[in-house]
């Protein structure tokens, strides 16, 4: 057995029954888990097409059995919880859903931790972050389709995200690859800071807001250029000035720095084919108390913010600061449930509020050519936010660019500050949701 896999407690090791320890950051989502909230993720890709659900049906039963760490079901131990491979019918293809990335029943769906949707020409995957990271969901995901376009007669190649269904998987797709990595010689600690809150009306039990901006990926690139950086820090920049906008339109004793959750692809730095979760947190903030800020000064801050923390000595050293908890032999001897006390206080208290928002790019996707004449767009929605808040979601595809808004407020001020910006700055939007918005 490899580092990834072992005989839980009370199986013996002859046993060959293969089970995966969650990931370094895996374990927290399941702690998070409750009746309305679960880390539940959604990765979608629009067809040519309409969508025939049978043959979709064929090309997931194929194409999951190429991804053991996600045809599996979540199980407890006494000190950890772990992922079991999944022999049960499933996951079954559902027609989508008005709400989706609903709380995941851990029991339910036969057991799996994933969905696949269908409506119209769109595919849509949601996945519980215990699996993996959109870098992982996104294989599934093209590897899905991929099949699908092949059950219909086309021709598509492997290639970038889409894996080759015949082969057997490389035991560095399995890997928790932050435990290889996590070496740094300190652990730097992490300032915490008090941070604006979004406030917001809550919205009924399973309510879940989306709005859609499709853009121009040259616009956005040319627009990002003229202010001399990169199309995130731009997009980053724009979320900053409208939280900050809705902070200065509110009433307030005083102001608060204005922070923004967002991951990086670990893989960009670090070598490795895990399709499990690789990816660690940055923050970037503007302090309003410090004085006012204009859009240039906010897009500066950003970009000097980014060049400095997104380096791989940094990165190693917060990756290093996460791993030492489940390294250190007390910790891994307190029951699970003592666990989850902690770690579920620790996050309400002070993670989840030390950010106003989260926000993820997932960059360029390429797929085989021979592939791209079936394919329009894709899209990714970070799911539920924990508390009241906008979770934010970006991802292009040849020329489309797609911001993905999801939340469980009400409101949508920040989402419209965020699109006015844009068409401020000369860049055509084009809107979709689920929802109806009055215009102000």
């Amino acid at each position: 057995m490899s580092e990834n896999q072992a005989s839980p407690k009370g199986r013996k090791k002859t046993d060959p029954k293969t089970w995966y320890r969650l990931d370094l950051s895996a374990i927290v989502y399941p702690t998070l888990q409750r009746r309305d909230f679960s880390s539940v993720y959604r990765l979608s890709v629009l067809l040519k097409e309409d969508i025939q659900p049978d043959i979709l049906q064929k090309a997931v039963d194929i194409a999951l059995k190429r991804f053991p760490t996600y045809k599996v079901t979540i199980r407890k131990g006494l000190f950890w919880r772990y992922l079991e491979p999944n022999d049960r019918p499933g996951p079954f293809v559902q027609k989508d859903i008005k709400n989706p990335c609903m709380p995941m029943n851990f029991k339910a769906n036969n057991h799996y931790l994933m969905r696949v949707y269908y409506y119209g020409r769109r595919i849509s995957l949601e996945a519980h972050h215990s699996l993996g990271d959109g870098t992982g969901g996104m294989c599934v995901l093209q590897t899905i389709t991929a099949v699908y376009l092949r059950l219909l007669g086309h021709k598509i190649s492997n290639g970038y995200f889409v894996l080759d269904v015949d082969s057997e998987p490389d035991p560095e797709e399995l890997e928790d690859a932050y435990m290889r990595y996590a070496n740094a010689k300190v652990c730097p600690s992490r300032p915490a800071a008090e941070t604006y809150r979004v406030r917001g009306t809550k919205e009924p039990f399973h309510t879940f807001n989306i709005i859609d901006g499709i853009l121009s990926v040259k616009e956005v690139a040319t627009v990002a250029a003229s202010y001399k950086v990169t199309i995130t820090e731009y997009l980053n920049a724009v979320l900053l000035y409208a939280l900050l906008q809705k902070q200065l339109n509110e009433f307030h004793l005083k102001l608060k720095p204005v922070r923004i959750a967002m991951p990086v692809n670990l893989r960009r730095f670090f070598p490795s084919k895990t399709l499990r979760n690789f990816i660690t947190m940055v923050y970037p903030f503007i302090d309003p108390r410090l004085g006012d800020y204009t859009f240039d000064d906010i897009v500066r801050q950003v970009h000097n913010y980014m060049r400095f923390y997104i380096d791989e000595k940094f990165l190693r050293g917060d990756i290093t600061t996460n791993a030492e908890t489940k390294r250190n032999p007390f910790i891994r001897i307190v029951p699970l449930f003592i666990k989850d006390f902690v770690v579920r206080m620790f996050y309400t208290k002070v993670q989840d509020r030390n950010s106003s928002a989260g926000l993820t790019n997932m960059g360029a996707l390429k797929v085989p050519e021979d592939m791209k004449p079936f394919i329009d767009r894709f899209d990714i929605y970070m799911g539920q936010p924990f508390s009241s808040r906008t979770n934010c979601a970006i991802i292009s595809f040849e020329d489309i660019l797609t911001i993905n808004f999801a939340s469980c407020i009400v409101e949508a001020d920040v989402e419209r500050n965020f699109f006015r910006k844009l068409v401020e700055d000369g860049i055509h939007v084009t809107i979709e949701s689920n929802r109806t918005y009055d215009e102000d």
